[in-house]
């Protein structure tokens, strides 16, 4: 295995949060690592909603702040989201500057839209739907122009490197030849993106299986609430993995949410669909359990209008025989996004000297147990800022260091089972029956095979499924229906003990 010494940082992912880390590291030279080519493996890429940020006059960050404490369900660290929300203008203003081609109203101002449990427009968007392509082709663009950044892209992250104090001092990658190559950095950031590939139905890259947060964990970084799985109540169900999704903009517009008799799934009211995705994605959970089928008509609301102001869906349901315009579109609830993940500060900074993680891998506090609309671009771009220049200031990469195992991948037909569990036993709606099955398939999994990240990532996320007993936010535990008086986090990090997975710890 050959060693080659980094003198800046080491990005690990190349969406929203690691290419905004490595834009802001400058002039550090920068290293980062892509599974696949730019734009094709980020899940920011698939956003269709757009950037939430305090940009009308009507607004303020500290209405957006309070909409966002709401929605988190009692666990969203207050100074983390303030700090998000304040920089809300600040980081829309900066990803334009970039060329990120923002919808304007006639006076230039920026156009924002209303997505579910804001309680005004807020959402600046792209083309209707296009938001996410079009925010991280602009970044694309100016870190291919970049004299400080280098990208390997079709490189996996394989293990961390540690030294004899546990601090991280580098990655092995397994470079787009096929070798693997050690390379020591002063600082390893971690943008890996989420889980959704755990899950048989989700909306994410199905290669996204929570790989940043199963080596972080390894390597004895904290994982904070990994049970907190968001699943989005309107994935376009017509047979495809992953599954197309019908952005929550639609019902902004006034698309409403029905069975297959034409009732409303969650309420006669206006705004009955616009209720935190939760709650929502039960009501659509439960629809399509009781037989009664899951729809999102947006023949009225939306109607001849679809091409132009949703182009992104509707060549999704046209490319399945479907037309929008004239019939409902068939909806399910699936795994959409993280908002538990490896513990760290605004600053990415983790509990491990050396180790950096920002984005969707990353629980800093903003999201709580249940995330707000159109938080997600907002903290990875504002947060991927802060972590590239504080990255920027570690140095050094001597001294003696300890190689981790290197992992392999779950072999295919593992990971099917894998992923039909999840979603049978630790998706929408979860209770300990299920999740004892589900640990128990885990169990002979590991039997098999090792203990390669995806069975890593989906242990913690069990396991603490299991460990919560109460219902909150994106967790919902049919024998725990209720929620508890007082809030408290999953906290995990690795003993030096034996049965490192049976220490889950929920608490202050």
């Amino acid at each position: 295995m050959s060693r080659i010494v980094h003198d800046g940082p080491l990005i690990i992912g190349g969406g929203l949060a690691g290419l905004s880390v490595a834009l802001s590291a400058a002039p550090r030279p920068v290293l980062v690592i892509s599974p696949a080519p730019l734009l094709e493996a980020a899940s920011s890429a698939w956003a269709q909603g757009g950037v939430a940020a305090a940009l009308s006059k009507d607004d303020a960050p500290a209405l957006h702040l309070k909409d966002t404490e709401a929605a988190g369900a009692g666990l969203v660290d207050h100074h983390a989201a303030e700090i998000l929300t304040d920089e809300g203008r600040a980081t829309v203003e900066w990803l334009a500057s970039l060329g990120a081609p923002f919808d304007r109203d006639p006076e230039g101002q920026f156009f924002v839209s209303l997505e579910a449990a804001h309680s005004m427009p807020r959402v600046a968007r792209v083309g209707g739907d296009g938001a996410g392509r079009a925010i991280l082709s602009a970044l694309v663009a100016s870190v291919r122009a970049a004299d400080h950044i280098t990208v390997w892209e079709d490189a996996r992250l394989r293990a961390l490197i540690q030294d004899a104090t546990g601090r991280v001092r580098g990655a092995v990658i397994e470079h787009p030849s096929g070798r693997l190559v050690e390379v020591l950095a002063p600082a390893v950031v971690l943008a890996t993106g989420g889980a959704g590939g755990l899950f048989g139905a989700t909306t994410t890259p199905t290669a996204l299986k929570g790989e940043g947060m199963a080596l972080a964990w390894a390597a004895g970084a904290e994982i904070l609430d990994p049970e907190f799985v968001q699943f989005h109540p309107t994935a376009i169900d017509v047979g495809l993995d992953p599954m197309p999704l019908a952005t929550e903009a639609l019902r902004g517009e006034g698309a409403r949410l029905i069975d297959r008799d034409g009732h409303f799934l969650l309420g006669e009211a206006p705004d009955a669909d616009l209720k935190a995705r939760d709650i929502v994605a039960r009501a659509v959970h439960a629809a399509r359990a009781a037989g009664r089928g899951a729809l999102l008509d947006a023949t009225k609301a939306i109607g001849a209008h679809f091409p132009s102001e949703f182009p992104a869906v509707f060549a999704a349901c046209t490319a399945a025989g479907l037309d929008p315009r004239v019939t409902p579109i068939p909806v399910a609830a699936a795994a959409h996004y993280h908002m538990g993940g490896i513990a760290a500060d605004p600053d990415g900074h983790t509990g491990l000297a050396g180790l950096f993680a920002v984005g969707e891998c990353a629980a800093t506090g903003v999201h709580g147990a249940n995330r707000l609309a159109s938080n997600s671009l907002l903290e990875a771009a504002a947060f991927g800022r802060r972590t590239g220049r504080a990255a920027a200031l570690e140095t050094g990469v001597s001294g003696p260091v300890v190689v981790g195992a290197v992992v392999d991948d779950l072999p295919d037909a593992a990971m099917l089972e894998l992923r039909t569990g999840m979603s049978a036993h630790c998706g929408v709606v979860r209770d300990g029956e299920g999740l004892h099955r589900q640990i128990a398939l885990i169990d002979r999994l590991e039997a098999l095979h090792g203990a390669p990240p995806a069975l890593v990532a989906a242990r913690l996320i069990v396991e603490a499924a299991l460990a919560r007993h109460e219902s909150r936010g994106g967790h919902y535990r049919s024998d725990y229906p209720d929620t508890a008086t007082v809030a408290r986090h999953t906290r995990l990090i690795k003993p030096e003990v034996a049965a490192p997975f049976r220490r889950v710890a929920v608490g202050a």
